[in-house]
C-alpha cells in the first residue's frame, strides 16, 4: 500500500497484507507478521476481525495502541454489533479513538459496561465537550445510581488512560466520585423513610483513601456515621432513624444486582467496630476516643474527612477528634502499637504472595503511607503545618517543606508511590476487583506493562523492584540518618541546640531529634542521641561506616521492645571491637560501600541485642563472637562429639599449669559460653526448634561436665599426690531431670547424681569403702566448684538434690549402696525421678551397671493402685502448695494448667505404669514419651497432639523469658514492656495473643492430663 489517505478506500486496514499501519512504505511481510508486530497475541483473529469491521489504519493504530489490542479489538466488534454508529465516529474523532480504544483495551469490566449500554460512548467524543466527572444527576433508584457511577467512572478511566489527568487528579475524582454516590444513596433512604420519622442529623465522615482523596478504581469505601436528634425529637428514636439510614446506604453500594454493585462500604473503623453501633452520638464519639480507643483508630482518624450529609455535623465531628489524633503521640504504647499494627499487616501476607504485593509487600504502598503518617503524627504535635494534607503526596511535601524528610528523598519517595499507585490502578481497572498482586500469567503481565507504558512484563518488573528499593532505603533515611545529622553537628558532650542540616538530610532541631527518637521507642531519647553520638562522630574511618550501619540498625533497634537496651550493647560491643578491621567489614557483609545487606550481619546483630539481654550479656563478655552471625554453618550448634575431644586436648595440654584449676576448666566454661551464644542466636532468629535448643544445650552441659570431671580427677591426684589414675575409686555421673532428657533450658542446673566403685590396680588389695567414697566425694565436690566459681563465663551449678536422703545424704554412693536403699527406702518420687536417669560422664562400666539397677526401679513389671494413688497426690499437692501466692496460676509455665510439670507426670505416670512391658516408653525425654504411648494405644493422636503442643509452647516461653530477662523464670509477665519482650520473641505480634493462646493451650492439655491420670488409676 501507498500513503495513508484517510476516508478513502487505500486508507482502509482491510489490506493488511503489505505494510505496518502508518509505515509509508511497502513491506513484503504477511499479514500475521504485520498484526504480530503490532502487538496481537491472536494474529489470525484479528486479521478475521479488522476485515470484518473493515477498520481503517487510524482505527487499527488506535487499537493496537491499547495496553491489550485483542481485548480492544474483541470489545469494539461486540460494541459495533450493537451500536454501529461507532465505527463512523472513530474515522473521524482522533480524541475518541484513543480514548475509547485505551478504555477496551485496558478493562474488560468497561468495556462490558459500554456493550451493555452502547450510547454512554459518546460521551468520550470530542463533541461531547470538555470531559470533566459528569454529575449523577438526581438517580431515581438503585439500578439508576449504578448506571450513574459507572457513566462517571468511565470518564475518569477514559481521561486517565490517555493521560489527560494526573495520578492526583484520577484519586481524587475517585473519591469525589464516592462521596457524591454516598449523598445520593442517602437521598434515596431518606426519600424510603416513612412518614412521620424522627428528625435526624446525619453525617457521613469518610476514613482511609477516600477520607484522604486518594481513592482506587476498587476499593471498599470506608466511612463513619454520626447523627444528632433534630429539634424535638427524642435522641434513641432519632438515632434508630439513622441506623435505617445507614443500612439503606450501605445496601445501595453494596448490593450486587444485574448491573453490578457499586462498592463495598466498609464500617469497621467505627468505635468498637463490628461489635460497636452503627450509629453514634458526637457525645459517645468522645466518650469513646478519650476513654478506649487504641492507637491504631487515631492514626485512622488521620484521614477523616466529612463526606456526604449535614455538612455542619461533619465538621463538627472532625473538630472533636483532630485534637486527639494530634495528641496520640503521647500515648505510652503509641510505637508498640503502631508497630504491632504493621507487624500484623506483613505477617498476614502468603509468603508466595508477598514479593508480588505492590501495597502491603517489601517497598509497597504501605511502606511509603506508614512512613509518611507516623511522621505526621510525631511532627505534627508541634508543628500545625504538617496537619493540614490527609493524602499521601500532599503530606509528603507538607513534611518536605518542614525539614522533616530531604526535598531530593520527597520527590523520591513521591515517584515511587505515583508509580505504585498507577499499577495499582491499571490492576483494579481490568476487572474493577480489588486487587493488589502483579500477576505472573505472561499475557496478563504483558497487558499491564503495556497499560503503564513499558514494553513488556520484564521492563515493568525491573521499574517495580527499583522502586521498591528505593523505598526500603528511604523509609531507613526518613527515620534514622537525619537523626544521625543531627548528632554530628553537636559539640563533643554537648545534646543542645542541633542546627540545620545542609544536603539532602532533613534537619532536626533538638526537640524533633528527642521526638523522632522518642516515637521509635527509645524512652531514654537523651541518652540514645548520646550513644549515636559516640558512634558516629568524627572523620575517621570506624565513624564513617557506623553512619552508614546505623540507619539499618536503629531500624531493627526500634522494632524490639527495648530499644534503649539493644543500642546501649551494641555500643558496647562496638566500644570494644570498633577498632578491628574484620567487625566492621563483617557488619557490612564483606560488601563494597553501600548499606550493609538486608537481612545481613547488622541487622541480625541489632535484632538480637535489642531482644535479649541474655544474648547482649554473653556478647559484651567475649565481644569476638559476633563472627558468629556472618550466617552460613555458624550458628549450628556444635554435638558433644565435636565439642569435647577439643576441649579434654586443650585441658590435658595445659594439665593443671601452676595448678590453677579453675584457669584450665575455664577454657571449658568459655566454650560454653560460646556455645550458649550460638544457640541462643539461633533460637532467636528461628533458626532451631524447641527439641533441637535442649539437646543443644544438654550437649554443651554435657561436655563442660566432662572437662570439670577430667579436670576435677586431676586436681584430686595432684592433692593427695598420687599419680595419674591411681585414685581409689572409679567415678560415673548420672545426669538426671531435664539434662537426663536432654531438654535443658538456658537456665538450667546440671541435675545428677554421682555414683561410685572401690578401685585398685590388678593384684592390689580392694580399697575400703570409706577410702573409695572420700576419693569420690572428693572429685564430685571439686566438679561443683570448678564448674560454679562467678567469672567472665556463665556458672554450671551441678545440683545432686535428687540423691538419695537428698541434700541429707552423701554426695556420692557406691553402686551397692544405692542398690540397698532403692531396694530397702526408696519412695515413689525416687522411681519416678530415676526416668531421666542417663550416665554421662565418667567410668562407663559403672554407668552402666547403675543403669540396670535404675531400670528394676524405674521400670516394674507392674504399678500397684497405691503407687498411682501416691504420684496423684504429690502432683496435687504441688499443684496447690508450690504456686506462690498471688501469681496467676494460668500462666505459670511449670506448674500451672497444662505446663510442664502437667505433661511429663502423665508422661511419667504412663513410664511408671507401663513401661516394664512397652519397651518404647523406656527413654528419658518427654516427647518419645508420648510417642510410644501412642504407638501402644495408651492415648489417641489428639491426645498426644494436645499435649506436645502444650509442652512444646511451654517450654520456648520459659526459654524466651530467660532470652529477654536475662533471669530464670516460670511465671509469663501478665502486662507491659516484658510481656511484649516474650511475645516478639516467641513470634507474636502482641502479648495478649501470646497470653490468649497460652491459656487455651493449657486448659486443653489439662483436660487431657485429668483423663490419662483417671484411666492409668481406674
Amino acid at each position: 500500500m501507498g500513503d495513508v489517505t484517510s476516508g478513502t478506500q487505500r486508507s482502509r486496514a482491510s489490506d493488511v497484507g503489505g505494510s505496518a499501519p502508518g509505515s509509508g512504505t511497502r513491506r513484503t511481510s504477511s499479514p500475521r507478521a504485520v498484526m504480530a508486530r503490532m502487538g496481537f497475541e491472536d494474529a489470525e483473529r484479528a486479521i478475521a476481525l479488522t476485515q470484518q469491521l473493515d477498520l481503517t489504519r487510524e482505527v487499527l493504530g488506535a487499537v493496537a495502541a491499547a495496553a491489550s489490542p485483542d481485548l480492544a479489538l474483541e470489545t469494539l466488534a461486540r460494541l459495533v454489533a450493537v451500536d454501529r454508529k461507532v465505527l463512523a465516529a472513530l474515522r473521524t474523532d482522533e480524541l475518541l479513538r484513543r480514548r475509547l480504544c485505551a478504555v477496551l483495551g485496558a478493562s474488560a469490566a468497561l468495556g462490558d459496561f459500554l456493550t451493555r449500554h452502547p450510547e454512554h460512548w459518546r460521551m468520550l467524543g470530542s463533541n461531547a465537550g470538555a470531559l470533566g466527572l459528569p454529575s449523577l444527576g438526581r438517580p431515581a433508584d438503585a439500578d439508576s445510581l449504578r448506571l450513574a457511577h459507572r457513566r462517571c467512572l468511565l470518564a475518569i478511566a477514559a481521561r486517565d488512560l490517555t493521560d489527560e489527568l494526573r495520578l492526583e487528579d484520577v484519586a481524587e475524582e475517585l473519591a469525589d466520585l464516592a462521596a457524591a454516590t454516598l449523598e445520593a444513596a442517602l437521598g434515596q433512604a431518606r426519600a424510603a423513610l416513612p412518614a412521620g420519622a424522627p428528625d435526624v442529623r446525619f453525617a457521613i465522615i469518610g476514613m482511609g483513601k477516600c477520607g484522604a482523596r486518594e481513592l482506587n478504581y476498587s476499593s471498599d469505601v470506608d466511612v463513619i456515621f454520626v447523627a444528632e436528634a433534630g429539634p424535638g425529637a427524642d435522641e434513641s428514636e432519632a438515632l434508630r432513624t439513622a441506623t435505617k439510614l445507614a443500612e439503606t446506604v450501605i445496601g445501595l453500594c453494596s448490593a450486587v444486582t444485574a448491573e453490578g454493585s457499586i462498592f463495598p462500604v466498609d464500617v469497621n473503623l467505627r468505635p468498637e467496630g463490628k461489635a460497636g453501633p452503627l450509629v453514634r452520638t458526637l457525645a459517645s464519639h468522645e466518650a469513646y476516643y478519650r476513654r478506649w480507643a487504641h492507637t491504631w483508630e487515631y492514626q485512622a482518624l488521620l484521614k477523616a474527612r466529612p463526606l456526604a450529609g449535614d455538612v455542619e455535623l461533619g465538621e463538627s465531628y472532625m473538630s472533636l477528634v483532630s485534637p486527639m489524633v494530634w495528641a496520640a503521640s503521647e500515648r505510652p504504647n503509641f510505637v508498640a502499637d503502631v508497630q504491632a499494627m504493621r507487624r500484623r499487616v506483613v505477617q498476614s501476607l502468603p509468603r508466595a504472595e508477598a514479593d508480588r504485593e505492590v501495597k502491603l509487600g517489601p517497598g509497597g504502598l504501605r511502606d511509603i503511607e506508614f512512613a509518611v503518617q507516623l511522621l505526621q503524627l510525631v511532627h505534627g504535635r508541634g508543628d500545625e503545618s504538617v496537619r493540614q494534607a490527609a493524602a499521601t503526596l500532599p503530606a509528603l511535601s507538607a513534611l518536605a517543606s518542614g525539614g522533616y524528610v530531604g526535598r531530593v528523598d520527597a520527590v523520591t519517595l513521591a515517584a515511587a508511590y505515583r508509580f505504585l499507585r498507577s499499577v495499582e490502578h491499571r490492576l483494579q481497572l481490568q476487572r474493577l476487583r480489588r486487587t493488589h498482586i502483579i500477576p505472573t500469567e505472561p499475557f496478563t503481565l504483558r497487558w499491564l506493562a503495556r497499560s503503564l507504558g513499558f514494553r513488556d512484563g520484564p521492563a515493568l518488573e525491573a521499574e517495580r523492584q527499583r522502586h521498591a528499593r528505593e523505598v526500603r532505603r528511604l523509609h531507613q533515611k526518613l527515620f534514622y540518618r537525619p537523626l544521625l545529622s543531627a548528632v554530628a553537628k553537636l559539640p563533643a558532650g554537648e545534646l543542645t541546640m542541633l542546627g540545620a542540616d545542609s544536603g539532602e538530610d532533613s534537619h532536626l532541631t533538638q526537640q524533633s531529634a528527642v521526638a523522632r527518637l522518642s516515637a521509635l521507642g527509645f524512652s531514654d531519647p537523651a541518652t540514645a542521641l548520646g550513644h549515636l553520638q559516640a558512634l558516629t562522630r568524627g572523620v575517621s574511618r570506624t565513624a564513617a561506616v557506623q553512619r552508614v550501619l546505623l540507619p539499618v540498625m536503629l531500624e531493627s533497634f526500634a522494632d524490639a521492645a527495648d530499644p534503649d537496651a539493644g543500642l546501649l550493647a551494641y555500643r558496647r560491643v562496638s566500644d570494644a571491637l570498633g577498632g578491628t578491621p574484620w567487625y566492621l567489614r563483617l557488619l557490612r557483609d564483606e560488601g563494597g560501600v553501600g548499606p550493609p545487606v538486608a537481612g545481613g550481619t547488622a541487622e541480625r546483630l541489632a535484632r538480637l541485642l535489642a531482644t535479649s539481654p541474655y544474648v547482649a550479656n554473653l556478647l559484651t563478655r567475649a565481644p569476638e563472637a559476633v563472627r558468629l552471625l556472618a550466617g552460613g554453618e555458624a550458628l549450628r550448634p556444635r554435638s558433644r562429639a565435636e565439642l569435647e575431644p577439643g576441649l579434654l586436648a586443650s585441658i590435658r595440654r595445659r594439665d593443671g599449669r601452676g595448678r590453677d584449676w579453675q584457669a584450665t576448666v575455664g577454657v571449658a566454661r568459655a566454650a560454653r559460653r560460646l556455645e550458649l551464644f550460638r544457640v541462643a542466636c539461633a533460637d532467636l532468629l528461628g533458626l532451631l526448634d524447641v527439641t533441637e535448643v535442649g539437646t543443644a544445650l544438654s550437649d554443651a552441659a554435657e561436655a563442660a561436665l566432662a572437662a570439670a570431671f577430667e579436670v576435677a580427677i586431676r586436681s584430686v591426684e595432684a592433692e593427695r599426690g598420687v599419680a595419674s589414675g591411681g585414685l581409689p575409686m572409679r567415678l560415673a555421673v548420672i545426669a538426671m531431670g531435664r539434662l537426663g532428657g536432654r531438654e535443658s533450658g538456658y537456665g538450667s542446673d546440671a541435675d545428677v547424681l554421682f555414683v561410685h566403685e572401690p578401685y585398685a590396680p590388678l593384684g592390689w588389695p580392694m580399697p575400703a569403702d570409706s577410702v573409695a567414697a572420700s576419693a569420690a566425694h572428693d572429685v564430685a565436690q571439686a566438679m561443683r566448684l570448678l564448674l560454679a566459681v562467678p567469672g567472665p563465663d556463665p556458672t554450671l551449678d551441678i545440683d545432686a538434690g535428687l540423691r538419695p536422703e537428698g541434700r541429707q545424704g552423701p554426695l556420692t554412693r557406691s553402686l551397692a549402696s544405692y542398690a540397698s536403699y532403692y531396694e530397702r527406702w526408696s519412695l515413689g518420687w525416687e522411681a519416678q525421678a530415676l526416668l531421666r536417669a542417663r550416665p554421662i560422664v565418667g567410668e562407663q562400666s559403672v554407668g552402666l551397671r547403675f543403669t540396670e539397677l535404675a531400670d528394676r526401679i524405674r521400670y516394674p513389671d507392674e504399678l500397684s493402685p497405691e503407687a498411682v494413688a501416691e504420684v496423684q497426690r504429690l502432683r496435687s499437692r504441688m499443684d496447690a502448695e508450690r504456686i506462690p501466692r498471688g501469681v496467676d496460676r494460668t500462666l505459670h509455665l511449670k506448674l500451672g494448667p497444662g505446663g510442664l510439670t502437667d505433661v511429663e507426670w502423665a508422661a511419667q505416670l504412663l513410664q511408671l505404669r507401663y513401661a516394664g512391658q512397652v519397651q518404647s516408653l523406656r527413654t528419658s525425654a518427654t516427647l518419645p514419651v508420648l510417642v510410644g504411648a501412642l504407638e501402644a494405644g495408651l492415648i489417641t493422636a489428639s491426645e498426644e497432639q494436645v499435649l506436645r503442643v502444650a509442652w512444646m509452647g511451654a517450654v520456648h516461653a520459659r526459654n524466651a523469658l530467660m532470652l529477654t530477662t536475662g533471669r530464670k523464670a516460670d511465671v509469663l509477665p501478665s502486662s507491659g514492656k516484658q510481656l511484649t519482650a516474650v511475645a516478639r520473641a516467641l513470634g507474636y505480634d502482641d502479648g495478649e495473643a501470646l497470653l490468649t493462646e497460652h491459656r487455651e493451650r493449657g486448659r486443653r492439655a489439662r483436660e487431657v492430663v485429668t483423663d490419662v491420670f483417671r484411666r492409668v488409676g481406674g
